[in-house]
């Protein structure tokens, strides 16, 4: 009869504690600084997963490595839905490849909650460069070899990626020049220091606007609205070239599976609010929201991908 009686104690309490999620502040780790892509999704979502899961959701930055420490951070909590990690891809399936001393397995340690956005990349030159198109970079880079640069945001960026698979897949050569960040390679490339970049739509976008660069080819399968006379990297006769710089929200493995799905439907619903969704729309970003079975499978899909990449083209994070 104790027996019985604990059994079902133990139950209710069980049952009490998961209804009562959020019973504390909710921390969304972002492992960047403040004002980068990934931060401001974080920021746009916290207060409508607030509105919807009650409680209070807070966004703590905690950049370095890569953005490891903070993945790590996460990966080493409780896996109650009290911390969550909101990140770009480079955590996720680049870093693990480029550091030795991750200290998280990003195959095993997380929950995949949703692929939240997901953006191309597009490859900008300054106005006044001579290259009026994909072709005609392809033409120089052949004819000159190691003499045209790229800049990107770090080793191991998107934006590194995709020239490094660029030149892979078109037997080219350029020279690439990683910054700390993507404003400083935007200063640059404004200024005529470095030749192109494959830059995140979103980032691009204005100065494109403005007239101040010029968009050669974009990186996603079909052309994208924002830039409906741009052609994709496949049109140009770039095979498997698709990339997407991608931010998602992940848990520490094991969460519960009742806080999994609120969190998950929560998540997807902050992305579709109408005070939402708009100004992703605007600022570049494609909604995802998939499962978080559909995320795992697509990021292990990622993990090979960039790994193959990374090893093939010998790239380091120095």
């Amino acid at each position: 009869m104790m027996k019985k009686f604990l059994s079902a104690t133990l139950a209710f309490l069980a049952l009490t504690c998961a209804h009562a999620w959020p019973d504390k502040t909710v921390t969304m780790v972002v492992p960047f600084p403040p004002g980068g892509s990934t931060d401001q999704i974080a920021r746009m979502l916290a207060p409508k997963l607030q509105e919807k899961l009650g409680g209070s959701f807070i966004v703590d930055n905690k950049a370095g490595a890569t953005g490891t420490i903070g993945a790590a951070n996460v990966a080493r909590a409780v896996p109650d839905g009290h911390t969550l990690l909101v990140s770009s891809l480079g955590p996720f399936v680049i870093a693990p490849h480029l550091l030795t001393n991750v200290s998280y397995n990003a195959l095993k340690d997380f929950d995949y909650l949703t692929v939240a956005v997901q953006a191309p990349n597009v490859l900008v030159v300054p106005a006044s460069s001579p290259h009026k198109s994909m072709a005609d970079v392809i033409a120089f880079e052949k004819a000159n070899p190691n003499k045209m640069s790229f800049g990107s945001s770090g080793n191991g960026s998107s934006d590194h990626l995709t020239a490094e698979l660029f030149w892979l897949q078109t037997g080219t050569s350029g020279i690439h020049v990683p910054y700390k960040g993507g404003g400083p390679v935007m200063t640059d490339l404004l200024g005529g220091q470095v030749d192109a970049s494959f830059m995140n739509v979103n980032t691009a976008m204005p100065q494109i606007q403005a007239g101040k660069l010029r968009a050669l080819a974009i990186t996603s399968a079909k052309r994208s609205p924002l830039l409906p006379t741009v052609q994709t990297m496949e049109e140009a006769g770039i095979k498997d070239a698709n990339v997407y710089s991608w931010q998602a929200f992940a848990a520490p493995h094991g969460l519960p599976a009742d806080v999994k799905a609120k969190l998950h439907a929560a998540i997807v619903a902050g992305l579709n609010d109408p005070q939402v969704k708009p100004k992703l729309l605007e600022l570049g970003f494609e909604i995802v929201g998939n499962t978080p079975e559909q995320f795992a499978a697509f990021q292990a899909g990622e993990y090979a991908r960039w790994k193959k990449l990374i090893e093939t083209r010998k790239i380091t994070a120095d």
